[in-house]
């Protein structure tokens, strides 16, 4: 049962079989998530055949295994699942699927695949570095051929962007206007930003500075998402200990954490205590807040300039599953919503989470998750698409020919604001 990732039973292939089992025959028992993910339909089917008929000790171990291989850890089943600790069946499925892949990478190796797609900072700095030829070449058909067959990303998956000039670099050399703030914030900026978007993160600081908010930019690496998907723990938690070492320091400081990309806020929020599992860490996760859950508290206590001469129309917003499993509402869009606009709110996955809808094995099906999404894009006849995940905002460009923006690009506009 034990899901201490400190503890020598966390590695035991064994006893992740067991749980598995143990596990999946609760699921079958409730069915609850069946709509939510593919890993859920699976199990079902395979349960339900003649051969096994319930029993999953005769579950064959392909089957377990193919559960395991179709999570993308939405989280979303989490929230969904009555039992979940304090339950006394203790069911914690995201983490069960991570220990999973965990044990046997530790057992087998993290493949090329994983460890490619999982060392983000590694391929933003070599993109960035020869942008904008690194955008050329990886829309060409020979070299993305050449990639599906090296790394096992799908050659017709749309890729982001690298710019030059990273965001760092570009916090680095900016002036900061001088005025007396009202309150003080680390801004984790994520790869993302850092590599492939630095407008967002440009965006965040004109807000937050346009609010009275002071921003520091301390070091800080992968929030380590992307190598926990391939099981690589022990790169992952490297690039741990370097931001709870950082942010821990940055909240001494009187400063709160604030993190534009929902994954990484959930990464520091959830994950951190439990794989680091320091005060540091404990701390960093007390005072980490999601961008828009930061702006919105300042809306709460009156502090928000809510003085918009630029309003959008109306927006189809997406709400990321990372954001629905941090329980904290739809922070985005009751923000985005004092502007005067009108705000659509679309609760559909985008089904690729992280590293899983890159891969060459689950693209397609990823898109084919993903329908009801563009669906409720198409239908929205929005003047504008918004969502805080920069892969879902990938995945929708994709599947609809729409732009996403994220929602601080768009608030940013709504104070008339001009990117520096």
């Amino acid at each position: 049962m034990t899901l201490d990732i400190r503890q020598p039973g966390f590695w035991n292939l064994d006893l992740v079989d067991h749980e598995l089992r143990r596990v999946y025959d609760l699921c079958s028992g409730c069915r609850r998530c069946l709509p939510l993910c593919p890993s859920f339909r699976v199990m079902f089917d395979r349960l339900d055949t003649e051969a096994v008929d319930g029993d999953v000790e005769k579950l064959p171990a392909k089957d377990v295994k193919e559960v395991v291989d179709l999570c993308y850890q939405c989280k979303l089943c989490y929230n969904h699942c009555p039992y979940t600790p304090p339950h006394r069946w203790q069911v914690d499925f995201p983490r069960l699927m991570l220990r999973s892949r965990s044990a046997e990478a530790r057992q087998k190796g993290v493949t090329l695949q994983d460890r490619f797609l999982g060392n983000t900072e590694l391929v933003g700095r070599l993109g960035s570095l020869t942008a904008p030829l690194s955008n050329w070449v990886s829309s060409l058909p020979p070299q993305r051929a050449l990639m599906q067959a090296a790394v096992g990303i799908h050659k017709d998956r749309q890729l982001p962007p690298f710019h030059r000039e990273t965001f760092s670099a570009w916090f680095d050399r900016r002036k900061a206007p001088s005025f007396q703030p009202r309150a003080r914030v680390a801004l984790f900026a994520t790869c993302s930003v850092e590599f492939n978007d630095p407008a967002t993160g440009k965006a965040a600081v004109a807000v937050l500075e346009r609010n009275g908010v002071d921003v520091s930019l301390p070091a800080q690496r992968c929030c380590g998402m992307p190598y926990l998907d391939g099981g690589a723990v022990k790169e992952a938690k490297g690039l741990i200990a370097d931001n709870v070492k950082s942010l821990a320091e940055a909240v001494r400081h009187g400063r709160e954490i604030v993190v534009p990309g929902p994954t990484c806020s959930y990464m520091l929020k959830q994950e951190y205590p439990w794989l680091d599992g320091s005060e540091d860490a404990d701390l960093v996760a007390g005072h980490t807040l999601d961008l828009f859950e930061y702006l919105a508290g300042l809306h709460a206590a009156g502090k928000l300039d809510t003085r918009f001469p630029n309003p959008p129309r109306k927006i189809a917003y997406q709400l990321p599953c990372h954001l629905k499993a941090q329980n904290m509402g739809t922070k985005s869009a009751d923000v985005l919503s004092l502007t005067g606009a009108e705000v659509e709110t679309i609760e559909k996955c985008s089904a690729v989470d992280g590293t899983w809808g890159m891969k060459k094995e689950y693209f397609q099906l990823s898109m084919k998750l993903a329908e009801p999404l563009f669906k409720g894009v198409r239908e929205a006849g929005a003047d504008c698409v918004a969502t805080d995940c920069p892969l879902a905002a990938l995945q929708i460009k994709q599947g609809t020919g729409l732009p996403a923006r994220h929602p601080i690009s768009i608030l940013a506009d709504a104070y008339g604001i001009e990117e520096p």
